[in-house]
């Protein structure tokens, strides 16, 4: 139990659990089939746990240089094979699931997942640090479209919602780690901008995000509107804090608080996504 519990916290469980409701709020929009739902949302969390936890089994020794005792590999309350054999494991039946949805499926979810893990090999350390996010994210809204008996890309303005949203999360989610980063050679995207420039990059991703999901949904009425209104208060929230306590992790949970607003206006505006 205790292995559990540290390869749990070693998954980044927090981005894990946002981005698997996600999943399911997206295969609610498309109408998916019970059964269909509960293997889409399955494999999803399982891609998510295999990226988290390669992630941090990567960059173990980095984080024990800068004293992050609170990664549970770090403090050695597992050991670097387990948590290898884990995110291997969690990848081979993610995969495995998806494919009983399809080959659009396998192949989309495949793609994703091996962004993911080209981020944490290297890609995090160049100016093209957000490509792995545009390109996951992109892609996330196809993930459910593509899960249904009748399987298709997901919808243009979708797509283009989940790369706008996907580098605000990128953007957002290093800010506190950026020191720390210099020290150990790390060089993203978010390092050459600086913190301020990052924000408003991510401030603007998610503005993106709002709108094409307000163009391009179905909803009809004030309800769509609403969405919309949160999803700015939140952008604008990022950015206040920002200015008021600097980068931490609160931006990034603003960030993905949008998200789940994002995905509800896709709930509600049942049918667009396809």
């Amino acid at each position: 139990m205790q292995t559990v519990r540290a390869l749990w916290g070693a998954s980044h469980p927090g981005p894990s659990v946002v981005v698997t409701t996600l999943s399911l709020a997206l295969g609610l929009a498309v109408g998916l089939e019970p059964w269909r739902m509960v293997v889409l949302v399955v494999s999803v969390l399982l891609g998510q746990l295999s990226i988290g936890i390669s992630n941090d089994a990567i960059d173990r020794e980095r984080d024990r240089a800068v004293g992050r005792t609170d990664k549970p590999l770090v403090r050695g309350a597992v050991s670097n094979r387990t948590a290898w054999l884990a995110a291997g494991g969690s990848f081979v039946i993610a995969l495995a699931l998806s494919a009983v949805l399809g080959w659009g499926m396998l192949i989309a979810h495949t793609v994703t997942i091996a962004s993911g893990w080209a981020y944490n090999l290297g890609l995090k350390s160049t100016p093209v640090s957000v490509v792995p996010f545009l390109v996951s994210f992109g892609l996330f809204p196809s993930l459910a479209t593509l899960s249904a008996s009748d399987p298709s890309l997901a919808a243009p303005f979708a797509a283009v919602a989940g790369a706008a949203l996907g580098a605000a999360v990128h953007l957002t989610n290093v800010l506190p780690d950026l020191d720390d980063d210099r020290e150990t050679g790390v060089r993203g995207l978010p390092h050459m901008l600086g913190a301020a420039a990052s924000v408003f990059v991510a401030v603007a991703g998610i503005v993106v995000a709002a709108i094409a999901v307000l163009a391009g949904g179905r909803g009809e009425g004030p309800l769509p509107w609403l969405f919309f209104g949160a999803v700015l208060v939140l952008a604008i929230a990022v950015v206040v804090r920002m200015r008021l306590r600097g980068p931490d992790r609160a931006g990034f949970r603003l960030v993905m608080a949008a998200a789940l607003v994002l995905a509800a206006q896709l709930v509600v505006a049942a049918g667009s996504l396809r």
